[in-house]
């Protein structure tokens, strides 16, 4: 599950769930395996290769108004558990979550 950042956030005045409970209550659970909050896009370094050349910039690739700003790796027995589990992260008030299943590569 990437946490991003919105452009447009919920407006609603309702208190936001706390991070600190959903991390212990989905830690606790065996839900979330790990996770962690990204260092701001300032710290970020971006490497591709083209036509055989290393490229590193400095920051994002792209100018963008959202980022992925942290991550939890969940394990859930399907995606309807898996949007629950992201419902309650205060981030899907603030900004965005987007759930990601693994690759399987045959």
């Amino acid at each position: 599950m990437f946490v991003c950042t919105d452009t447009e956030p919920d407006t609603d005045p309702a208190p936001e769930p706390d991070i600190v409970a959903w991390v212990a209550g989905h830690d606790g659970a065996g839900r979330r395996v790990t996770g962690h909050q990204l260092a701001a896009t300032s710290a970020a370094t971006t490497v591709r290769v083209r036509n055989g050349e290393l490229l590193v910039s400095d920051g994002p690739f792209t100018e963008t108004k959202e980022v992925i700003v942290g991550f939890d790796i969940l394990e859930c027995a399907d995606l309807d558990e898996a949007i629950e589990v992201a419902r309650a992260h205060p981030m899907a008030r603030a900004g965005r979550l987007e759930l990601r299943p693994f690759a399987t590569f045959a």
